[in-house]
């Protein structure tokens, strides 16, 4: 991972999508802090489209798409994308798995639900899964104490051992069932939405996350960026971003948007 500083004029200059994590990579301490929230407007003002990619809920998507400066969002690990169309007043959702799909894989879930809350100490459910549609999160540092590496690992063990994928965040591990990851749906939605092929647009897109389920958008995007965070997981990332922030989280991605802004003219 080099220094942001260190990333050419040039490819900052041809960025026109901005893709983000939001859990410490947007937020600070669980909080999003006015200048965060700023940085996604002033990059939309200066014509490029911005999309939140998180692992939240559903319901906390249908809120963001419809009143946060961002294009669309894609959601819970990639199970959706949610766009809210302002000419005819009304969302757009995609989901990856159908609604039967979905209902069912909530029952499967549930065992695995059961299952870690008896074998994991302090491990809980997280406090935003009743508006989860499509994957189960156990909270393992949001709202509880802080639970250990060994912990995690077994979290994620009883995800597996019950067919499903899991993902590890930066507070939650996320399980579900399909073949999708964020990658794959932000695929879609390029396709869907923007009418564009995400192989063909890499060096316009720059992704910044923080955390080990952002690893398929460090390893597709060659200019993905860590806010300085990221360092936290060294060692334990499938795939590292090509740049990192000096600062941590919202500072970070604050830092990122005045890079992008400065290399295409732009008031940053």
């Amino acid at each position: 991972m080099r220094p942001l500083a260190s990333c050419p004029r040039a490819v900052l200059a041809d960025v026109r999508f901005v893709l983000c994590d939001i859990d410490d990579t947007l937020t600070i301490e669980g909080r999003l802090p006015a200048r965060a929230y700023d940085a996604l407007e002033r990059l939309r003002a200066a014509g490029l489209t911005v999309v939140p990619i998180t692992g939240r809920p559903a319901g906390w998507c249908d809120l963001i798409a419809r009143q946060w400066p961002v294009d669309a969002v894609v959601g819970e690990n990639g199970a959706f994308w949610f766009r809210y169309d302002d000419r005819a007043r009304r969302m757009i959702r995609r989901y990856w798995r159908s609604d039967a799909e979905r209902a069912a894989d909530r029952a499967r879930l549930a065992a695995i639900e059961a299952a870690i809350l008896a074998a994991v100490l302090g491990a809980r459910v997280a406090a935003d899964q009743a508006y989860r549609e499509a994957d189960l999160a156990i909270d393992f540092r949001e709202d509880v104490a802080p639970l250990d590496d060994v912990a995690v690992a077994a979290i994620v063990e009883h995800f597996r051992a019950g067919g499903a994928t899991a993902k590890v965040s930066s507070i939650h591990v996320n399980g579900w069932f399909g073949d999708y990851d964020k990658l794959a749906m932000t695929r879609r939605l390029f396709a869907e939405a923007f009418g564009t092929d995400l192989d063909g647009a890499g060096d316009n897109v720059m992704f910044v996350g923080d955390s080990p389920n952002d690893a398929p958008m460090f390893a597709f995007f060659p200019n993905a960026v860590g806010v300085a965070n990221v360092r936290d997981f060294a060692g334990r990332l499938d795939a590292e971003p090509a740049w990192v922030t000096t600062a941590r989280g919202a500072d970070g991605f604050v830092e990122l948007a005045g890079a992008i802004l400065a290399a295409r003219g732009a008031v940053a």
